[in-house]
């Protein structure tokens, strides 16, 4: 099996278009159409990962942080990212990152901290706005259910929990073909009017390009007429963070020694608040200081994120804000994508990596 389609299986669950600008997603390092002998999954890229690749034969790592974040001006091993990576160009080693992609899927990075929190009724915090797309074509009334099916079977009208979500109108089209056309319906050269369908259907911008190979295919006019626009309503199943609530209240001692057990930490970092029990609770892996807003308005009682500042505290007075660190907070990542991968594909090795990758320590 190629690189290619195991790239392809985790862009199911975490496609690059769901990824922030800023962000550095997809395959880093290698030739995605080499074999697959085996798959290391790890939260950070160091050199000590490429070692242990290196040692389980793995030339396949996926990776939670990009190790190439930024440019790189040149390949001199002088510093821990460029090390990295030449190591992994040697030994014809493949990195893929998943970064921001993960972190604003369905069921991603804070979905699942809440999990490992034992919340329930988990929803994303931050939902993404202008991300829903929608297709508008005119079909043919004998070529219309063909053409919807065939959408439908590459994941248009899909809202949520949905499936198969369309509106129609019937009306009239006409069309007048010129010398060199070749019109399915009526004569070149002849105004011809049609009884057609308009077909209105919503997608997520990663299927655009099947969507459209889809109808180019399977519609039956030469020249194929469309529109798609970018809707400006938000995403609930899609964005940054979730959200969720504890079956029963818990005291502020109760749930910051949750906290610390469940993320694994040295310490919680948290503010002085005014509220006296735990209930709903907000949560956004990596550093999360800009959703403490959207965690207030939600109406959570803690919100636990990582990499806080000083002033940032101030902030936490009708909120408890919660800093477990920033490792801790996106540690079952790699539990994560190695859950998923490993549902998919079993005749290769998918390994948690061992090394340590967390470069802070506490005392």
């Amino acid at each position: 099996m190629k690189i290619q389609e195991v790239l392809s299986y985790i862009e199911q669950l975490a496609p690059r278009h769901y990824a922030e600008d800023f962000d550095n997603t997809g395959l880093l390092t290698g030739n995605s159409q080499e074999e697959v002998k085996g798959i290391l999954v790890t939260l950070d890229c160091l050199e000590n990962v490429i070692d242990e690749a290196i040692l389980k034969k793995c030339n396949l790592i996926v990776t939670f942080h990009p190790i190439i974040f930024s440019g790189l001006k040149n390949l001199r091993p002088d510093n821990y990212v460029k090390k990295a990576v030449i190591k992994a160009i040697k030994n014809d080693i493949a990195i893929y990152a998943t970064h921001t992609a993960l972190d604003n899927a369905k069921n991603g990075v804070s979905y699942r901290m809440a999990q490992e929190l034992g919340l329930c009724d988990i929803k994303t915090l931050i939902p993404k706005k202008e991300l829903i797309k929608k297709l508008i074509t005119y079909i043919p009334h004998d070529d219309f259910e063909t053409v919807k099916e065939e959408l439908f079977k590459v994941g248009a009208g899909q809202l949520g929990n949905y499936k198969e979500c369309s509106f129609t109108i019937n009306g009239t089209g006409t069309f007048l073909g010129g010398e060199n056309s070749n019109p399915a319906i009526g004569k070149k050269g002849n105004r011809t009017t049609v009884e057609e369908k308009l077909l209105s259907i919503t997608f997520l911008p990663h299927l655009e390009s099947q969507l459209l190979k889809t109808l180019f295919k399977c519609h039956p006019y030469e020249e194929v007429a469309y529109e798609i626009t970018t809707l400006n309503n938000q995403y609930d199943h899609i964005g940054m963070g979730a959200i969720g609530e504890f079956k029963k209240d818990l005291s502020i001692n109760e749930f910051l020694k949750l906290s610390k057990e469940r993320f694994k930490t040295g310490i919680v970092r948290h503010s002085n608040s005014k509220v006296k029990k735990i209930k709903r609770v907000a949560l956004l892996g990596g550093s999360g200081a800009f959703g403490i807003k959207n965690a207030i308005q939600s109406g959570a009682d803690a919100y636990i994120t990582a990499d806080l500042k000083y002033h940032d505290f101030f902030l936490g007075d009708s909120i408890l804000l919660c800093d477990v660190g920033h490792f801790e907070s996106e540690q079952f990542t790699k539990n994560l994508l190695h859950e998923y991968l490993s549902k998919k594909f079993s005749n290769f090795a998918i390994l948690c990596a061992d090394a340590q990758t967390n470069p802070v320590n506490y005392y």
